[in-house]
């Protein structure tokens, strides 16, 4: 099928090749989902854009791009209240933003049952740190499915959907990135022909729904119970079984066992397969709650085990206390070296951890010839034309050496490292306006300026900004404006018009009580310099908007409506450039190329002819070609 759609609404059984997050999505589409919500962040973007793909008047359900993950949880929530089967996904610290909304979820009656799918990152490829998620199962109470394959990330998606209908809860879906970005030929069942029932089903009378004090204690009750029945489930799922059953011990006579789960499962699977050891596996995809009897089962039969799973000890303590309370001998190794605790588990890393703890059965590998020639390290970059990169460079200018800086979540993150060095601290998504409030307080010899980016400040970062307002903190904010959700694939942003009415900026913050409020084209560096200097002098908060379009998007746009249209690169006037290298080390845009004999010139097929660099010149030796323009 050439179209994404095509295979999402595809009656019939099939096979596609197809990445984890679509695996999943088709999933969605079978099992029934009528309301789907989500707030972007990688690794789990692209099942929005599995859902988005369906034109809207073939959509069974409900989707949309909400607030933030909080909002979206409880939208799903709700829904779910109201009879109607829900899910919701995002990335893995967008858990720390719906916690609060989670930890309630157990004792609602969700009558339409609810699949909450975290798309955590080991490794943090996409994130700023790699938090373990699967300590919010037990905290919430909550059941946790890991699937190792887009095929089981499918299939456990119809298994959480099931369960969640059948007692009435929510279910959570534990990917990874590499699942949520793996390719595999996915066997794909039916999809039923059965149109939407939107019937509403909220009935007062299936709660409490108000956890008030005299009820919580009877409402904990009902999901730990809930929480014993998927303990049987958990015993005999399909998805907790040996992967690698040997018929004869190890060479000196111990019985040795692996127990894992999700991607550290197949890595240990590939080295068992590599060296032949006597190895058993104990594969588990449904875990938790843990299934109790299967794990003792193992444990009994064997001498050794190890618990091989990525970050936290979180499965090992929890086995190591089933041992203990079960009286077994079976040593349980550990991972004891820090480094252990962290990063994903290919099978070269699986392969190193296994060859510590069992030498004899996978023996230590020559160390590999170290190339000839290494290959630079290459930061990475703003886009060509982003209107973050015209704000860094005109920002910088009006500071003084001894400011603090203040970053946020976002593209523009990218300024802490050179040639901007903007954002000496980054905390967590919204949080830059109170990070540099408390940064100002008694601060009279250092000026505090922050950044934060427009989604981030719709996301999170209200607060904080209204704070500022309310207190007159002594810095600086500048709001970031590109008009999308650029990092994660332009989604759509609150506020942004694509959805619902469009949100005038300047006027809401006007609103919420801003009165040192300036807004510039971030491409008019001079005048943003000045602004920013007038900002920083004035008494009390101030905040500058410096606008652009994220012209990633903005040329991808206009393709689509025209073709042909290309704007023409800028060009560099050798016999005028003087060498001074201030487009390349302190302006930084990719498109310059920078040659062993001093000389400069520009990579036409990175350069997009925006001309943000034309003012960063000192000599303005960067010009259009005479044809100009766009064609």
């Amino acid at each position: 099928m050439s179209k994404l759609s095509d295979t999402l609404l595809c009656k019939e059984s099939q096979s596609a090749l197809l990445m984890g997050n679509y695996a999943v999505a088709r999933g969605m589409l079978e099992a029934g989902v009528r309301v789907a919500t989500t707030y972007p962040g990688s690794p789990t973007p692209e099942i929005a854009a599995a859902l988005s793909s369906v034109p809207p008047e073939q959509r069974t359900y409900y989707f949309e791009y909400s607030t933030n993950e909080k909002v979206a949880l409880e939208v799903a929530a709700g829904a779910s209240m109201n009879g109607h089967l829900s899910t919701v996904f995002f990335k893995s610290v967008g858990l720390n933003v719906a916690s609060d909304a989670l930890i309630q979820l157990p004792m609602m009656e969700l009558i339409g049952g609810m699949v909450v799918i975290l798309g955590d990152d080991p490794g943090a490829n996409s994130s700023q740190n790699e938090q373990d998620n699967r300590h919010f199962s037990r905290m919430s109470y909550l059941s946790m499915l890991e699937p190792a394959s887009p095929q089981e990330a499918y299939e456990m998606f119809l298994e959480a959907a099931r369960l969640a209908k059948a007692l009435r809860t929510a279910v959570l879906l534990r990917l990874t990135t590499h699942v949520c970005h793996a390719k595999e030929l996915v066997r794909f069942s039916a999809l039923t022909a059965e149109g939407p029932d939107w019937t509403p089903r909220f009935d007062r009378h299936n709660g409490p729904y108000v956890p008030i004090v005299a009820d919580v204690h009877p409402l904990k009750l009902k999901a730990l119970r809930k929480l014993a029945a998927l303990s049987e489930e958990s015993e005999t799922s399909r998805f907790n079984g040996l992967l690698q059953p040997c018929a004869s011990a190890a060479n000196d006579g111990s019985r040795l066992g692996l127990i894992s789960a999700s991607i550290p499962a197949n890595s240990a699977y590939e080295c068992v397969l590599e060296t032949g050891a006597k190895v058993d596996i104990l594969k588990l995809g449904f875990t938790y709650p843990l299934p109790r009897k299967k794990l003792a089962q193992f444990l009994s039969t064997h001498d050794e085990v190890l618990i091989f799973e990525e970050l936290d000890r979180v499965m090992e303590l929890e086995i190591k206390a089933l041992a203990f309370d079960e009286g077994l001998s079976c040593r349980v190794h550990t991972r004891s070296a820090l480094e252990e605790l962290q990063g994903e588990y290919d099978p070269k890393r699986a392969f190193s951890l296994l060859s510590r703890i069992w030498p004899k059965q996978f023996p230590p590998k020559p160390a590999e010839p170290i190339a000839s020639e290494c290959i630079a390290p290459r930061l990475p970059q703003m886009c060509p034309g982003c209107g973050h990169r015209s704000a860094f460079h005109a920002v910088k200018a009006a500071l003084e050496k001894a400011d603090i800086t203040v970053a946020d979540i976002g593209c523009h993150s990218l300024g802490y490292l050179p040639p901007y060095n903007m954002g000496e601290m980054l905390y967590c998504m919204g949080a830059s306006p109170g990070l540099a409030a408390g940064l100002s307080l008694h601060q009279k010899s250092r000026k505090v300026v922050a950044f934060i980016g427009d989604s981030t400040m719709f996301h999170a970062g209200l607060p904080g900004l209204l704070n500022a307002v309310l207190y007159n903190h002594d810095f600086t904010l500048i709001l970031l404006e590109n008009g999308t959700t650029a990092m994660t694939g332009h989604q759509v942003r609150a506020g942004s018009g694509e959805i619902g009415e469009k949100i005038n900026i300047p006027s809401l913050l006007e609103t919420l009580g801003v009165k040192f409020l300036r807004d510039v084209d971030a491409y008019n560096q001079a005048k943003l310099t000045a602004t920013v200097k007038e900002a920083m002098a004035h008494e009390g908060f101030s905040l500058v908007i410096a606008r652009h379009p994220c012209m990633l998007k903005f040329v991808r746009d206009q393709q689509k409506k025209n073709p042909g249209f290309k704007m023409q690169p800028v060009r560099i006037d050798q016999d005028t450039c003087d060498h001074r290298m201030t487009c390349v080390a302190e302006f930084g845009c990719p498109s310059f190329v920078r040659h062993d004999d001093g000389s400069v010139t520009v990579h036409e097929e990175l350069c997009i002819g925006d001309g943000s660099c034309l003012p960063t010149c000192p000599v303005q030796a960067i010009g259009r070609p005479k044809t100009g323009g766009a064609k």
